[in-house]
């Protein structure tokens, strides 16, 4: 491979994780105060993880989505599918952030449950676009898609137990 190319895609990637880490934690700085607070009230059902398991999945969630968006980058902007690809990465993304602050911020499982699904969606769209320009990029959301169906089921029930 031409070293450009790989300079280049070396470059989008560390912008790519760059951005979806500042996302993440700008996202848990907005939600802190609630997390130890109004989350610890909250009835759970028993397969709720620990706290603490939450920040070194969304870390590592956050890093595979960033190698993602930039592995599609790298092909170049200019091509159709790559920006469709992108904007979708970007809304899901958008969406990613707006859940914590819907639950969190607002305390509102019910509504953050709409947002969720909503994130699912675009999660499925997102990989579906990014296969097109890599399967690479799309193998590596699969966790993500994984975490965040596991994270509907969890929004879903403590909506439903509270």
């Amino acid at each position: 491979m031409n070293p450009t190319l790989i300079k280049r895609r070396f470059t989008y990637i560390f912008i790519s994780v760059a951005v979806c880490l500042i996302i993440g934690f700008l996202s848990s700085v907005v939600t802190q105060s609630s997390v130890n607070d109004w989350y610890l009230t909250l009835n759970k059902p028993s397969f709720n993880p620990p706290n603490w398991v939450f920040a070194p999945v969304w870390t590592t969630l956050y890093i595979l989505m960033g190698v993602s968006a930039g592995w599609v980058w790298s092909k170049g902007f200019h091509h159709k599918w790559v920006k469709t690809a992108l904007y979708h990465f970007g809304f899901q993304l958008l969406l990613n952030a707006l859940w914590s602050i819907v639950f969190f911020g607002l305390q509102s499982p019910f509504w953050a449950l709409l947002v969720i699904l909503a994130l699912l969606v675009m999660i499925i769209f997102t990989i579906k676009w990014f296969k097109l320009v890599s399967k690479v990029a799309a193998i590596l959301l699969l966790p993500y898609l994984a975490w965040v169906c596991f994270a509907t089921l969890l929004n879903y029930k403590i909506w439903e137990l509270n």
